[in-house]
């Protein structure tokens, strides 16, 4: 199965303080891939890594085969930051059309996937609102349609249902099945235990060390486990 992500033998450390440890790891094209942990554990790192916004200390991180930061890479990829990068004094719809302008689409491609995401994060009754009167979930769900915009290939998604209420929830993950299907590989970060149930693989993180990796079915098995949260502490993760 080709790799669309690579992490090898990463390391990093922010001053004297380590924060990930020999992190290597393979990320497939067309599987949703979780990095499950708490606070702290490094997921958020691991992320910045990937995306290139951050060099290793030590290792190499690389997309489609190019070793990051690459500038070409970093056009392929959508990317969800815990914190919404958004302007607030804009409308929803300003605020998309200003990020379809930076990936160059056209007048009607524009268009059209500013309505398709508005549609899927259920925005679109609050398109030409302004995004300052936006509540904390609908901020989400904005950066969540910006992350889509350009269509990528490659979808970096960090805490993204944060916030979000459950039927949304529900609605947001059946989409991410969908560009899955389509053979969008997604990589996503969570603390939350149901959520790590969806992934096609896990890679289990504590103290900046992969503690645990599989699918959430292997991880189970091997460990007589019902559930995920069982097996993280069984491989020595805190409780959550």
């Amino acid at each position: 199965m080709k790799s669309v992500v690579d992490l090898q033998m990463v390391s990093h450390q922010f001053g004297k303080k380590i924060v990930l440890s020999n992190i290597t790891l393979s990320i497939n094209k067309g599987e949703i891939f979780g990095l499950l942990g708490p606070s702290g554990s490094g997921k958020t790192t691991v992320v910045k890594l990937i995306t290139g916004l951050l060099k290793p200390s030590d290792g190499s991180v690389y997309i489609n085969g190019e070793k990051m930061p690459s500038l070409a890479q970093m056009k392929r990829y959508g990317f969800m930051a815990q914190s919404d990068a958004l302007y607030l004094e804009l409308t929803g719809k300003e605020n998309l059309d200003f990020f379809a302008s930076i990936y160059r689409l056209n007048k009607q491609e524009k268009k059209q996937r500013i309505r398709k995401v508005m549609e899927m994060v259920d925005l679109t009754d609050h398109i030409d609102q302004i995004v300052e009167t936006y509540s904390g979930g609908m901020k989400r769900r904005l950066s969540l349609a910006a992350a889509l915009l350009h269509d990528p290939e490659l979808i970096i998604l960090d805490e993204p249902t944060v916030g979000i209420d459950p039927v949304l929830r529900k609605s947001i993950w059946d989409e991410l099945r969908q560009l899955k299907d389509k053979g969008v590989t997604i990589i996503l970060t969570t603390h939350v235990m149901d959520e790590a149930e969806k992934c096609d693989r896990l890679a289990m993180l504590r103290e900046g060390q992969v503690i645990a990796m599989n699918t959430p079915e292997k991880l189970k098995s091997d460990c007589h486990a019902t559930t995920i949260e069982d097996v993280f502490l069984h491989y020595g993760g805190a409780a959550q």
